[in-house]
């Protein structure tokens, strides 16, 4: 039963939005093999493909419209484990950067965003480009897009921070990034058009995301909302409201000049930060320093 409190204890954790995208997609995958391996042995290899066709989603409009919630479940289901285990890897390595700059919100709101920009521009490709029409109905899994969209979003947030890679040694992050486009377009002719056109998605919705978040708008606010509502649902605990009192409130003082709630910091400040960074990498930095780098970044 240990397991099962485990997986209790990661989904109840508000603190944990990493490891609850991983485990969401690890579990999907596990039960569907798991179903995949009973029926074959039952002769029911029909019912798995039912079950698949309400988690995957259809590139045809009326499929969608008949299945409408496989425009997020699709990003949680994956059928190869090599497909799984490098889509989690890159989850991993680039959420945890985003996690821990962002937080635990934005990181949600990125790969929803991410899935659902991939899967708009996965059925446009579909139906609007003649060379695609005569596939119409194939359908697409996989987190790849939401995944793509976190790569590039930390690689626009954080584009000279480097991963240690195998045989190559440390490398910019945006150079991985550029790397994972160019690819998704070089394989946007192969045989898999499709799924390369959704990350194409993903990744132009990150850089949107991060370049927006840095003018001051988050465009996750929209899921931000719906997961606090859903989550109340879930909970089962009354939304509180506002009430105001008969005597009046004494006002403060208005202030001489509207100040941010974070003051930029600052240039020596910044100077000082990015010659630790010259030498000892960002990931030395202190939380702080990364904020007040943040910050900056917004001027």
């Amino acid at each position: 039963m240990s397991i099962f409190e485990d997986i209790r204890t990661a989904f109840s954790r508000r603190d944990n939005a990493l490891n609850q995208l991983l485990l969401l997609n690890v579990l999907v995958f596990a039960v569907m093999v798991i179903l995949r391996a009973i029926l074959h042995l039952s002769s029911a290899s029909s019912v798995y493909d039912l079950l698949m066709r309400q988690l995957a989603m259809p590139s045809d409009l009326p499929g969608l419209l008949r299945h409408p919630w496989t425009i997020l479940t699709y990003a949680f289901t994956h059928e190869g484990f090599f497909h799984i285990l490098f889509n989690m890897l890159n989850l991993y390595w680039f959420g945890s950067l985003v996690r821990e700059y962002l937080g635990n919100r934005k990181l949600v709101s990125l790969y929803i965003l991410g899935a659902l920009a991939g899967a708009v521009l996965f059925l446009l490709s579909y139906n609007l480009i003649p060379v695609l029409q005569p596939r119409l109905g194939v359908p697409i899994i996989g987190a790849s897009a939401a995944v793509t969209a976190i790569i590039v979003g930390a690689a626009t947030l954080l584009p000279d921070y480097t991963f240690n890679l195998l045989l190559l040694g440390p490398v910019r992050i945006k150079y991985i990034a550029a790397v994972v486009v160019i690819l998704s377009f070089a394989g946007v002719s192969g045989g898999n058009p499709g799924g390369e056109i959704s990350h194409l998605g993903g990744a132009l919705l990150g850089f949107l995301f991060i370049k927006q978040l840095q003018r001051g708008r988050d465009l996750g606010r929209p899921v931000q909302a719906v997961g606090d509502w859903v989550g109340g649902l879930l909970s089962g605990r009354p939304r509180l409201r506002v009430s105001h009192r008969s005597t009046p409130v004494p006002t403060p003082a208005a202030p001489a000049a509207k100040k941010s709630a974070f003051p930029k910091p600052e240039q020596d400040e910044i100077d000082l930060i990015l010659d630790k960074i010259s030498r000892s990498g960002y990931e030395s930095l202190s939380k702080d320093e990364k904020q007040k780098l943040f910050r900056a970044s917004q001027k």
